[in-house]
């Protein structure tokens, strides 16, 4: 099942101890072309606003830079968050992106609101706005196609009439709200996988489809890391681990900080729990040990695709992991220069080299 299964990465752009915001911007960047040319299908770039462990506050802005360093991978948004905007200005923002590259954007949306209550205010946004997230998603897929009612004579401009998929990002409602509007699913994470399947499931039974999509189609996102060992892989999760349980702690989300710095430190018991417990779940050890898992992921949810969302402080052995897992999915490595052929549309072409040409 693995070897016939799309892979993509989300980079949530974490800032790292000893390293400022504009480097984990640039870092981004950099592990979208290494994504590139080992074969992944697309790479994302997410929203978080006051948050000063990530610097990816402005996602359609950094969704541009990675498609001009980039020629042919897919790009967009794991996702922009419709609560914090406008449907009208999300719709122009990605007409201009699609025009810029076209046959590569893609625009995933979510419901999540601010981190905390000062940034939900200083967003505008409200639990009431994100409760009419299937509103909003409406009006902006209205934008789109050119049918929105709500305000005639009005025109998203470049984006009427473009090919920009959308894709919902899973919380609460979101996949019963995915499933009406007949659009692709993303749902994490790989942690829990009794309600990962259960949100599947009711996706795929209320379907309906749509010009956009004639059939469900489900990506999985969540942390995968591989190493040669098991106790290596695991240092991977590490920093996040840590970070996670701070923030729940303290109220703050700190930049990542080494694995060993965080192994050596004296954590209280509510911390310790919390750092164990975002330690358990992810798929994560040898090859070997991470096919079985994704085998049984795969197997268990009928994933059309798996979306990679590791954050570490080790950036080399980030993408080493990845390097990893594109030799175990068998991905089919670009050559440089390879271009998206006019017109591709994700989901319809053959996995691989298929969607790009020399």
């Amino acid at each position: 099942m693995i070897a016939s299964t799309r892979f993509s990465v989300l980079d949530r752009s974490r800032v790292r101890e000893g390293h400022d915001a504009s480097e984990a911007l640039r870092d981004s960047v950099r592990l979208a072309q290494e994504a590139e040319a080992l074969g992944y299908h697309r790479f994302w770039v997410s929203e978080h606003h006051g948050v000063p462990g990530v610097a990816g506050s402005a996602p359609t802005v950094l969704a541009a830079a990675v498609a001009a360093a980039t020629t042919a991978i897919r790009v967009g948004t794991g996702g922009v968050m419709l609560p914090n905007h406008r449907p009208l200005v999300v719709a122009e923002q990605f007409g201009v992106l699609e025009s810029l590259f076209p046959g590569r954007i893609d625009l995933g949306v979510g419901r999540s609101l601010g981190f905390t209550d000062g940034i939900r205010r200083a967003l505008g946004s409200d639990r009431p706005a994100a409760d009419d997230f299937a509103g909003q998603l409406g009006e902006l897929l209205g934008w789109l196609d050119g049918t929105q009612q709500a305000h005639p004579g009005v025109h998203a401009l470049p984006a009427e009439g473009l090919r920009v998929p959308p894709f919902v990002l899973a919380t609460g409602e979101g996949a019963g709200i995915a499933a009406a509007a007949g659009l692709p699913l993303v749902v994490g994470d790989l942690r829990g996988r009794e309600k990962l399947a259960g949100a599947v499931e009711r996706y795929r039974r209320e379907f309906r489809p749509s010009a956009r999509s004639a059939e469900p189609y489900v990506i999985v996102a969540g942390t995968v890391a591989l190493a040669a060992t098991t106790a290596q892989a695991r240092r991977i999760l590490v920093p996040e681990a840590w970070s996670l349980a701070y923030s729940r702690t303290h109220g703050v989300f700190p930049p990542l900080a080494p694995a060993e710095r965080v192994e050596a430190l004296a954590m209280t018991d509510k911390e310790r729990h919390l750092y164990e417990r975002g330690l358990s779940g992810h798929v994560h050890g040898t090859p070997d040990e991470v096919a079985e898992q994704l085998e049984a992921v795969i197997g268990r949810t009928g994933a059309d695709e798996v979306l990679v969302t590791t954050s570490t402080h080790d950036r080399e052995a980030l993408v080493e992991s990845l390097r990893r897992l594109a030799r175990l999915a068998r991905l089919t490595p670009r050559p440089p220069g390879a271009r998206t052929r006019p017109g591709a549309v994700p989901g319809t072409a053959p996995r691989g080299v298929a969607e790009t040409s020399p």
